[in-house]
C-alpha cells in the first residue's frame, strides 16, 4: 500500500494538502458545489503538480481559480490544445499557471496541473461545478461528494488518452492528514422533512418558519476518508415544479446565457388500471463483474462487506423476486466471461434452486474489468419473442474506456432496457448512470447494507413496468415567445419517476405570462397525457445554476452526436466549443486556464513535476485513492 494521497510525486512524495472547505446551495433538485484547497509547496524547488479527483458524472464545471499568495487568477475555458499550449509557455517562461481538463476517457475524471510553485510558496484551489440530485427508491434526493477515484481498469488495446484517469494512488485508511468542513443551504419549493448522511451531522437549522430553507454543517473534525452522502427529503416530494431563471445581464439576447431558462422536474402518473397489470414476462439477464477490484470493500472502516458480497446480496434477492415463467441468465466478467446457462432459461423453482447455488459461490476471481465483450455478446443473440429484454449490470464500475462502453449501449439501445448498480464508494458516476440512460433504464448505487434492499426492488418494479413508448413534449407559450429544447428527447418514463426538462425561452409576452407542457405518451397501447403549467416571470437570482446545467445537458448532446459521426460531421465540435465558452461550462473539448502574469523569469534547470502515481488495481488487488474533492 502506497503511503500517499491528493498531490504526490512519482516517487510517492507528498505534496501537503492542508485543508479542503466545501459550500454547497440546493435548489430544490438541483445543486451547485463551490471546493477550496490550500496546498503548500515544501520543496526546494519550483514545482508542478499534477492532480486526479473524481466529480459526479452529470456534474458541469463551471468556475475555476486559483490564488498564490495574494494574487487570486481566475480561470477561463478554451479550446482544449489552446489551453495546453498556453499553460506550456506560461510555465517555460516562469510563469504560474493552472490548468483544468476533463478526461479523454471519462467525463466524471478531471486533471488539475498546477504549475509552477515557488518553494515554501501556499496555493488556494477553488472549483464550483452545478449537478443535478439523483431521486431514491425512499423519495430521497441523494447528493455525493466524491472522496473516492477507484483506479480504471484499461483493456488491452485501448488508448489510454491523456486524460490521467489511469494515474492513482492509494492512502491507508485513517491516514487522511486533511479534515474537510462542509456547510449546505438547501432551498425547496417544498418544505424541508430531514437531511440525513452516512456522516455525523451538526443539528438541521431552519431558516423561515415555512421550513422551505434550512442550512446544516458536517460536524466538525470530519476526516475526509469517505464518500460525503447528503440524502434531502421534501414534503410532496413527487410535485412537478418549474423554475425560470433570468438571463445573465451581461450575455447577448438570443444566445443561451442572454435568455431566460426553464427547468421542470415532471413526475409522471400512469393510470391506475394500466399499472395494476404489470407485465410477468421478460428475459432478465444479470451482468455481474467478478474483477479483482470487486474485493475491495465497500468503503474504509471496519466491518464493511467486499463489493462482490454486496452484488451476490443484491442478485439474490432480485432472483428470488422475479414473476414465474419469465427467463434469466448471469453473466460473470473480468478479462473474460462466462455465463451460468447457455442461453436464457426459463424461470422455475428448479432452475431458481441452480442459480441460486451457483451465485453463492461466485468469488472476484476473473482479473481484469473488461465490459465491452460480454456486452457484445449479448447484443449478438437474439431477443425471445414477447420477452422484453432488461439488463441488470452490477459493476463498480472501474473501467477506463467508459465513453467507448457508452457507445455501444447507445447502439443497442432499442433491443433492452438497462437498470444499473454501481457498487461501493468511488464507483464511476459516469459509466453507471450513463448506460442506464442510454439503454432507457435506471441506476442505483449501493454503498452499504442500509438501503440496498429498497434499491434493488425499486429497479425490478421499474423493470416490470411496461414500456412507454410514442413520448412527445409540446410545449404552450405566447405567441412572442419562442422555446428551443436544450433536452434531448425523453425515451424513458418511469412511475413515480423524476423526468428533468431544460428549455431555452426566447422573446417575451407582452399580456400572458403564463406556460404550460405537455407530456403525451403510450403505455400498454393506452394513450397517457400529464401536463404542467408554469409562470414565464423568472425567479429570484438563482446564480445561474439552471443555465449551466442546461448547457451541459446540451454539450452532452453534442458530445454523443460528434463521437457517433466519428467526427465526421462538420460544425459539431465547434459548437460545442462555443457553447462551453459562452456558458462557461466544462466539455470534453475545452478546458479551464488560468495564468498568473507576474514577474516571472524565464524558468532555469528542470521544473520538479509531481504527478499522482500509476498502480494496477486489477493484479495488486485493493487500492483506492483518497482525493479531495
Amino acid at each position: 500500500m502506497v503511503n500517499c494521497c491528493g498531490l504526490v510525486t512519482v516517487k510517492n512524495e507528498q505534496v501537503p494538502l492542508k485543508s479542503i472547505a466545501v459550500e454547497v446551495s440546493v435548489q430544490g433538485h438541483v445543486a451547485t458545489v463551490s471546493s477550496t484547497l490550500q496546498y503548500e509547496n515544501q520543496e526546494q524547488s519550483p514545482l508542478e503538480a499534477i492532480f486526479v479527483f473524481p466529480l459526479p458524472g452529470e456534474a458541469a464545471v463551471c468556475r475555476f481559480s486559483a490564488k498564490i499568495g495574494q494574487t487570486e487568477v481566475v480561470a477561463e475555458v478554451q479550446e482544449k490544445q489552446k489551453a495546453q499550449e498556453q499553460y506550456d509557455d506560461a510555465l517555460s517562461s516562469g510563469q504560474q499557471a493552472f490548468l483544468l481538463e476533463e478526461s479523454d476517457e471519462s467525463p466524471d475524471v478531471f486533471k488539475l496541473s498546477v504549475g509552477s510553485l515557488p518553494p515554501g510558496e501556499k496555493a488556494s484551489v477553488s472549483l464550483d461545478y452545478v449537478t443535478e440530485l439523483a431521486v431514491q427508491a425512499d423519495d430521497g434526493l441523494r447528493l455525493c461528494l466524491p472522496a473516492v477515484l477507484n483506479p480504471r481498469y484499461q483493456p488491452q488495446g485501448s488508448d489510454s488518452g491523456s486524460g490521467g484517469s489511469a494515474q492513482v494512488s492509494s492512502v491507508p485508511a485513517g491516514s487522511v492528514p486533511y479534515s474537510l468542513s462542509l456547510s449546505a443551504h438547501v432551498s425547496s419549493p417544498h418544505p424541508i422533512s430531514r437531511v440525513e448522511s452516512n456522516c455525523p451531522l451538526d443539528p438541521l437549522n431552519y431558516l423561515n418558519t415555512e421550513k422551505t430553507q434550512a442550512t446544516v454543517s458536517l460536524a466538525a473534525g470530519h476526516q475526509f476518508d469517505r464518500d460525503v452522502e447528503l440524502l434531502l427529503y421534501y414534503q410532496d416530494t413527487h410535485q412537478p415544479t418549474a423554475i425560470v431563471e433570468a438571463a445573465q445581464a451581461s450575455a447577448k439576447p438570443g444566445s443561451l446565457m442572454g435568455d431566460p431558462v426553464v427547468m421542470l422536474s415532471l413526475y409522471p402518473e400512469f393510470p391506475k388500471d394500466v399499472m395494476s397489470s404489470m407485465t410477468s414476462h421478460g428475459e432478465f439477464l444479470f451482468v455481474v463483474d467478478r474483477s479483482g477490484s470487486m474485493e475491495c470493500p465497500m468503503h474504509l472502516g471496519s466491518g464493511s462487506q467486499d463489493r462482490i458480497g454486496s452484488a451476490r446480496d443484491t442478485l439474490l434477492l432480485l432472483l428470488k423476486s422475479l414473476p414465474m415463467g419469465c427467463y434469466f441468465n448471469i453473466i460473470g466478467f473480468g478479462s473474460s466471461y462466462e455465463s451460468f446457462f447457455s442461453k436464457s432459461v426459463e424461470y422455475s423453482q428448479k432452475t431458481l434452486d441452480e442459480a441460486l447455488q451457483k451465485v453463492k459461490e461466485m468469488r472476484a476471481d476473473m482479473g481484469g474489468t473488461e465490459i465491452l465483450q460480454p456486452l457484445k455478446h449479448i447484443y449478438s443473440q437474439p431477443c425471445l419473442p414477447d420477452q422484453p429484454r432488461q439488463l441488470f449490470l452490477f459493476t463498480d464500475g472501474e473501467v477506463g474506456n467508459t465513453k467507448e462502453v457508452l457507445d455501444l449501449v447507445k447502439t443497442n439501445a432499442g433491443s433492452h432496457r438497462c437498470f444499473s448498480f454501481g457498487i461501493g464508494e468511488g464507483a464511476s458516476t459516469a459509466l453507471i448512470s450513463g448506460v442506464a440512460q442510454q439503454a432507457t433504464g435506471h441506476a442505483q448505487f449501493i454503498t452499504g447494507q442500509d438501503r440496498m434492499q429498497p434499491k434493488a426492488m425499486q429497479s425490478l418494479r421499474f423493470a416490470l413496468q411496461p414500456a412507454v413508448v410514442d413520448i412527445s413534449v409540446k410545449w404552450n407559450v405566447p405567441k412572442e415567445v419562442s422555446v428551443t429544447p436544450l433536452s434531448p428527447p425523453i425515451r424513458v418514463l418511469f412511475q413515480g419517476q423524476r423526468a428533468l426538462l431544460y428549455a431555452q425561452l426566447t422573446g417575451e409576452s407582452s399580456g400572458d405570462t403564463e406556460g404550460s407542457v405537455t407530456v403525451k405518451y403510450s403505455l400498454a397501447k393506452q394513450p397517457v397525457e400529464n401536463q404542467l403549467s408554469f409562470i414565464l416571470k423568472p425567479a429570484e437570482d438563482t446564480g445561474m445554476t439552471v443555465h449551466r446545467l442546461g448547457a451541459r445537458t446540451l454539450i452532452q448532446s453534442l458530445e454523443v452526436e460528434e463521437r457517433e459521426q466519428d467526427g465526421e460531421k462538420e460544425g459539431v465540435k465547434e459548437k460545442v466549443i462555443e457553447l462551453s465558452i459562452q456558458s462557461g461550462v466544462s466539455s470534453a473539448f475545452t478546458a479551464f486556464i488560468a495564468v498568473h502574469k507576474g514577474d516571472g523569469e524565464a524558468l532555469q534547470g528542470q521544473l520538479l513535476r509531481r504527478q499522482v502515481a500509476h498502480t494496477d488495481v486489477e493484479s495488486k488487488g485493493m487500492f483506492t485513492d483518497r482525493l479531495g474533492f
